[in-house]
């Protein structure tokens, strides 16, 4: 079983950064995909990014690539993404995943509650 807690969305002007975090319980999060994926108002929840479990491989929506970073430290359960330039459309609801054989695909096995990100224009 794998326990996830997101940590660091908020209020920040287009073309400023933020920085979420994920703390994961469980043995097994190491082992595993992570990802990030968020849901705007009135939209369907989309894919942002994703990493293997070595962190070796990562993935990125075309929308993020260039501007978002996903890392993540197996030694403390940490999953981050690193947003950078954001833009009004990344507002939403931002939530960590873990546990998938697709990592760009909306079918995780854990999820996190979310953290809101706000981009003012």
């Amino acid at each position: 079983q794998v326990q996830l807690v997101e940590s660091g969305g908020g209020l920040v002007q287009a073309g400023g950064s933020l920085r979420l975090s994920c703390a994961a319980s469980g043995r097994i999060f190491r082992n595993i995909v992570a990802g990030w994926f968020r849901q705007a108002p009135g939209k369907e929840r989309e894919f942002v990014a994703a990493i293997s479990w070595s962190g070796a491989t990562t993935w990125y929506a075309d929308s993020v690539k260039g501007r978002f970073t996903i890392s993540r430290d197996n030694a403390k359960n940490i999953v981050s993404v690193q947003m950078n330039n954001l833009k009004p459309e990344d507002t939403g609801v931002y939530y960590c995943a873990a546990g998938s054989l697709e990592p760009t695909i909306d079918r995780y096995s854990y999820w996190g509650q979310g953290t809101q990100v706000t981009v003012s224009s």
